[in-house]
């Protein structure tokens, strides 16, 4: 059944207004910025911090993940741990993500050949190398988002599902994935859906809506929310990769659970229901991080008990060079 929320049918959308929350210094000269657009709500879903457009659409990218397979539990998905984690995940391509991939693909009696994201070589440096020392080449189960194909697969067959058109979104996987995110942002969601990079449609939120979803994830108590939370806190290495600043950050700071998506979106939140979403209008994956620290910064994160506090301010520093030495860095200048 069509919930009334579920569509808004948008012909155009115009770009978001977007201050500059960093800057790009060389040998003490600005040589250049980025323009983006962030929030930070408190646990009650009230705006705490807000920079640019914060009420547009946008598109999560890769940030969808977790809520995605929040939908997949819902229509019957039985993964759990570090599977789960992966359904959730971009993945840096290291052995043991493509080894549990394989798993949830063999645990609904599929194959490599039954995915369909994009062949591509591992995100992860020393694994593509890995992959190239050993004669390989690009491969669709080394693409970061074969983790979410494969759950959406087993999903699919639980359900007795068709699987060779998986991605459509009229497809009853896609459509289910629609509602569930929908009723999480509590925003309705463009249409017709545009296409992911990996072919998967993917659904538009604002940055309140993806924090507000996210909170909501981060503070259940209970059920699949909970599980999906959980799966992330415990194995965030299987949600990036061990050599990803996510990880890192999320190692950092207990409770937290997070998602980076492509064209610089990022989006954390913290056990209590906090959350906070960037959105970079340039897509630099660099600065993502930077901010994301920022705001986390000034919200008090960093010193509260228990986390590491070091660690989590190093994934907001990014060092310029010229030659061997150190002449500068990325910070950011976001407006109080």
């Amino acid at each position: 059944m069509r919930t009334a929320w579920l569509f808004d049918l948008v012909v155009s959308v115009g770009p978001m207004s977007a201050p500059v929350v960093a800057e790009i210094v060389r040998s003490g000269f600005v040589e250049g910025h980025h323009y983006g657009s962030a929030v930070a709500l408190d646990a009650s879903g009230a705006v705490l911090m807000q920079y640019g457009d914060v009420t547009s659409p946008m598109l999560p990218r890769s940030c969808n993940k977790p809520i995605q397979a929040l939908g997949m539990l819902n229509c019957g998905l039985d993964l759990e741990g570090q599977l789960l984690a992966l359904a959730c995940a971009s993945h840096s391509g290291e052995p043991f993500h493509v080894a549990g991939v394989r798993q949830i693909l063999a645990s609904a009696g599929l194959t490599e050949a039954d995915l369909q994201t994009p062949a591509a070589y591992p995100l992860d440096d020393e694994a593509r190398d890995a992959v190239l020392r050993e004669g390989g080449g690009k491969a669709p189960i080394l693409m970061n988002c074969s983790g979410k194909h494969a759950a959406m697969l087993a999903t699919c067959v639980h359900n007795g599902w068709s699987t060779h058109d998986y991605l459509s979104p009229q497809h009853p996987l896609q459509v289910a994935l629609a509602q569930t995110f929908g009723a999480l942002s509590q925003e309705p969601l463009l249409a017709p859906a545009p296409t992911d990079g990996c072919g998967a449609p993917i659904f538009t939120a604002s940055l309140i809506g993806l924090a507000r979803a996210f909170s909501t994830l981060a503070a259940a108590t209970s059920g699949p929310e909970f599980t999906i939370a959980e799966a992330i806190r415990r194995h965030p290495e299987f949600v990036s990769g061990t050599h990803r600043d996510e990880q890192a950050l999320l190692t950092a700071i207990p409770g937290a659970i997070g998602k980076a998506g492509a064209e610089s979106c990022y989006v954390v939140a913290l056990s209590d229901g906090r959350a906070v979403a960037v959105k970079q209008d340039d897509g630099a994956p660099r600065v993502r991080p930077i901010v994301m620290a920022a705001i986390l910064e000034r919200l008090g994160v960093f010193d509260e008990p228990g986390v590491d506090s070091a660690r989590a301010r190093a994934t907001g520093v990014l060092e310029l060079t010229g030659g061997a030495q150190v002449v500068g860095e990325i910070r950011a200048t976001l407006p109080l």
